[in-house]
């Protein structure tokens, strides 16, 4: 039974399961496909790391009041975080790793700290 490589498109023979007509097709295939993951997980993780760098120049202690204008003048990208904490309250702090915020109001953000990361 002649089937069609998955890769290079040639004719080939073999297994019933078969997908690919040598080992190198088979591997040139499947870097294909996760090369594409893996410049997405690299562009997010750049991302990740330019939106710490930023929390930790603007709040090198505990807790700081900045304008939101700040974050966004130096790049930050609201969009992207690691984890977010709700409170009972109902505030939402958005943690990028243990740096984080909270919209307190009119435009100004309460940097903090999350210490039990440490």
């Amino acid at each position: 039974m002649k089937k069609e490589c998955v890769q290079c498109g040639d004719e080939f023979s073999g297994r019933a399961d078969a997908r690919f007509c040598s080992s190198y097709c088979r591997s040139a295939f499947h870097n294909q496909t996760t090369e594409i993951d893996q410049a997405l997980v690299r562009k997010i993780n750049y991302t990740l790391k330019k939106n710490l760098k930023i929390l930790s120049e603007l709040n090198p202690d505990d807790k700081k009041r900045v304008k939101k204008d700040d974050l966004i003048g130096k790049g930050y990208d609201f969009n992207y975080h690691t984890n977010v904490y709700q409170t009972k309250g109902g505030r939402a702090y958005h943690f990028c790793y243990n740096k984080g915020y909270y919209d307190s109001e009119d435009g100004w953000l309460t940097l903090v700290t999350k210490l039990d990361f440490v």
